[in-house]
């Protein structure tokens, strides 16, 4: 867990990274603690589509299974998220917080 405490201003816009990804990316380009989030709310952002396709193509099982899960899945993933990046904190989100898509 590395922290990087920027200013208050900063962290807002990270954590609205997990509602609009790219907003970080376009009002503060040039911070790191901000490109982190953006690319964990990318990350997220393709879990929950991932997770709506599937959903949306499985009878039954995607309907009642899939899809409720998977969607409290990605809202409690958003919600760490946010927390982590109002705290000033850069963990990693679980499962899909590895990936690096943004550079």
């Amino acid at each position: 867990m590395e922290v990087l405490m920027e200013n208050k201003n900063t962290n807002i816009y990270a954590a609205l990274a997990y509602i609009l990804f790219f907003i970080p990316l376009i009002v503060d380009k040039d911070s790191e603690f901000g490109k982190f989030h953006a690319n964990q709310g990318l990350n997220l952002l393709l879990l929950g589509i991932a997770v709506s396709v599937l959903g949306a193509i499985i009878p039954f099982i995607g309907w009642f299974i899939i899809s409720p899960i998977g969607g409290l899945l990605v809202l409690v993933l958003a919600i760490m998220g946010i927390i982590n990046a109002l705290n000033g904190e850069s963990k990693e989100l679980p499962i899909i917080g590895k990936y690096r898509l943004l550079k």
